[in-house]
């Protein structure tokens, strides 16, 4: 054990192998590469291109609900959050769940039996079309950029902790790199070129992670007791990383800010829900959300071992100190469980991981904007579907732009701890008007509109003047800048609750009521599934 420990903290990025690492990088992006360039070529029609043509079974498609699901933030931020503050960074793990749990049990179905292509299908169903998509596809794409905030700034402390690169040029570069892939990845494959890698990707993330986590427990009798007793002997906090209070200890307000956010806010996430409607039938949905809960719950298991192992032979104040810090313990793992060869393969998992969260965000930003505002308002449900996919298309290198530019602002950040910030978006702007939709026949346009716009600007707002953008030395303009005056790092207890009150007033206050037979046709439609492969127009 005390090996191992001076093994973990005597190694520096520097003794890393470049060449090794960059050898395997350059495998996986080939191989990925080589499986987008096949399944791009079926692509004729729009739903080939935005949902794969539905020909993924549900086992495939667990698979790639889980590669979605998992994503830098659950691997490298998690492991990270665990190392540095023990129990509290566990919290991230068991909100990631519990949050599958309530999308699976709330919306998941539902939705797939309702829509076609996007989140505005279901919400615009028995509503006004205009407003209603133009609103869905602000949220979905507000969303999907806090995402990919999170996916970038994984991307850049991962590889300047393979090649030893701790300024900001260098980690710019590699932003620059991986936003670039991640267009090429989009749009070549689309949605079927997206899914296999994604399938991929899941397997060998839950190989890789299953693995270490067998050799931690190896490494202490295959006991959890022990493991914890090395890892509170080596923590300068002591014991403390064991209860609850480390991180959110001064304030238990973000803590249950941050618990809201996580538990309510995948049932909002449009790139995770538009996975249903690459299934054929609502079986093969049910069949697929069965494997995804199997696999993303063994996987979030897994994230307590490798945490704690982390913090027992890397040691916090080395993972602190290492380029891309509190996201560099798996991979500082990693080398010290098997050095050079095992660290380039689980770095080349992770990047995996953020290439293909990455593109799944992408394609369904950009089909929401092709989709929901070209299609279905700007030509009014009248326009080309190849017309569409272009628009899509050209969709996709804006917002790979707009995501390079951002990845290289939020450089240093804890990856889980950002996206908890989209989990907030999402639960404030999508959540609140998917359940009105499916579950309350008063729900109106007013209502809808409302609910997404201001729960999206309370959120953002809230995230502006927090002490996630100034006042501290973690912000993103540091302590030097100080405009923080809600003092929540997480905005959910205040933007969740506020998206479902606005939604409930519009609706009450609304002079313009919905049609019935629409409400129950869509009622019909999300129980049994009937018509879900059809157009959605009225």
């Amino acid at each position: 054990m005390n090996a191992l420990h001076l093994l973990a903290t005597a190694v520096k990025p520097v003794e890393n192998n470049p060449v090794l690492n960059i050898s395997i990088f350059l495998a996986f992006v080939a191989v990925t590469l080589i499986i987008v360039i096949r399944s791009g070529r079926n692509n004729k029609t729009a739903a080939d291109y935005y949902t794969g043509g539905r020909s993924f079974t549900g086992p495939q498609n667990g698979f790639a609900i889980a590669g979605d699901y998992l994503s830098a933030a659950s691997f490298l931020g998690i492991v990270g959050a665990i190392a540095v503050s023990g129990y509290d960074g566990f919290m991230y793990s068991i909100g990631f769940l519990v949050a599958w749990l309530v999308a699976l049990l709330l919306v998941a179905e539902l939705m797939r039996n309702t829509g076609k292509f996007t989140m505005a299908d279901v919400l615009s169903f028995r509503l006004n079309q205009g407003p209603v998509r133009v609103a869905a596809a602000t949220t979905t794409l507000a969303v999907c950029f806090f995402y990919l905030l999170a996916q970038m700034a994984g991307a850049g402390g991962l590889v300047s902790l393979l090649l030893g690169i701790n300024d900001k040029l260098g980690q710019s570069i590699v932003v620059t790199v991986v936003g670039a892939l991640m267009i090429v990845y989009v749009l070549v494959g689309g949605m079927k070129g997206t899914t296999w890698v994604q399938i991929v990707k899941a397997f060998l993330l839950i190989i890789g992670a299953f693995a270490m986590t067998i050799w931690v427990l190896a490494i202490n009798g295959f006991s959890l007791s022990n493991l914890l007793d090395s890892a509170v002997a080596i923590s300068a906090s002591g014991a403390d990383i064991l209860a609850p209070g480390l991180k959110y200890g001064a304030n238990p307000l973000d803590f249950i800010s941050l618990a809201l956010a996580l538990v309510l806010g995948t049932a909002g996430l449009p790139h995770v829900l538009m996975r249903f409607y690459t299934v054929p039938t609502a079986k093969e949905a049910r069949r697929s959300v069965v494997w995804a809960i199997w696999l993303i719950g063994a996987f979030y298991i897994f994230t307590l071992v490798l945490g704690f192992g982390a913090a027992s032979l890397v040691g916090a104040d080395t993972v602190l100190a290492a380029p891309g810090g509190v996201n560099s313990a798996a991979p500082l793992l990693a080398l010290a469980l098997g050095g050079p060869l095992l660290l380039g393969f689980i770095s080349a998992i992770a990047f995996a991981t953020i290439l293909a969260v990455v593109a799944g965000i992408t394609i369904t930003a950009a089909t929401s904007f092709a989709h929901d505002i070209y299609g279905s308002v700007i030509k009014k449900g009248k326009g080309n579907p190849d017309d569409e996919v272009k628009v899509a298309r050209r969709t996709v290198i804006v917002i790979g732009i707009l995501a390079i530019a951002g990845g290289i602002g939020v450089q240093g950040q804890n990856i889980a701890f950002l996206v908890a910030l989209a989990f907030a978006v999402a639960a404030s702007a999508n959540l609140p008007t998917i359940l009105y939709s499916l579950f309350w026949r008063g729900f109106t346009t007013r209502g809808a509109v409302w609910s997404m716009y201001g729960g999206l600007a309370s959120a953002v707002l809230l995230i502006i003047f927090s002490p996630v953008f100034s006042g501290t030395e973690t912000s993103m303009f540091g302590a030097d800048v100080n405009f923080a005056i809600f003092p929540l790092s997480n905005p959910g207890i205040v933007s969740i609750p506020l998206g479902f009150f606005l939604g409930w007033l519009g609706s009450v206050t609304s002079t313009v009521k919905e049609s019935p037979k629409l409400a129950a046709e869509m009622s019909v439609r999300s129980l049994t599934g009937h018509g879900a492969e059809k157009a959605v127009e009225h």
